[in-house]
């Protein structure tokens, strides 16, 4: 019976080892672009305004992120739509 408990103290410390080995401490779980739309869709319509897309922006990047608007509105409606949104994450990671 010993043995079987210490086997599986073993399994566990290992596990938790493993755990924190993976992700550092203080590090952020990084959100799916669909979870980050929906959080920033303070109206929930389905798509996002450009005040909802700058929304939480930097004061120091705030052109970039009005930049990076108006080229993932492809059809220029003046709004985003999560595909519009997603876009260009894809692409960065294909590049990578």
């Amino acid at each position: 019976m010993k043995a079987l408990t210490t086997i599986f103290t073993v399994l566990a410390l290992g596990t938790f080892a493993i755990n924190a080995a993976e992700k550092p401490k203080g590090e952020k779980a990084k959100k799916s672009p669909e979870e980050v739309f929906k959080a920033k869709d303070a109206n929930a319509d389905g798509k996002l305004s450009k005040e909802e897309f700058l929304k939480g922006a930097k004061p120091d990047k705030a052109a970039a992120m009005e930049e990076m608007f108006g080229k993932k509105d492809k059809d220029k409606s003046g709004d985003l739509t999560k595909e519009e949104f997603a876009a260009g994450g894809k692409k960065k990671k294909e590049a990578k």
